[in-house]
């Protein structure tokens, strides 16, 4: 199986017209999300967000091969 890195993001009964695509819209709402924490916060608020996430994948070869592009280049 392999991960497609595209974005694959959609609101039910949103058309999106503009020149962004929806995730530029997730991107707003995750900075939103750390606005105004700590940095202990942020990472808090991130590592709960990766094990949600992970959760509602729910498929161990997806997120394994997600762990591994995350890791390159860096």
């Amino acid at each position: 199986m392999s991960l497609i890195t595209t974005n694959n993001f959609s609101e039910p009964g949103k058309r999106y017209f503009q020149t962004f695509s929806p995730g530029d819209d997730f991107y707003e709402s995750l900075i939103d999300m750390h606005r105004d924490l700590s940095d202990e916060q942020s990472a808090m608020v991130n590592a709960r967000l990766i094990l949600l996430l992970a959760n509602h994948v729910g498929d161990i070869s997806v997120l394994r091969e997600a762990m591994k592009i995350a890791c390159e280049g860096v």
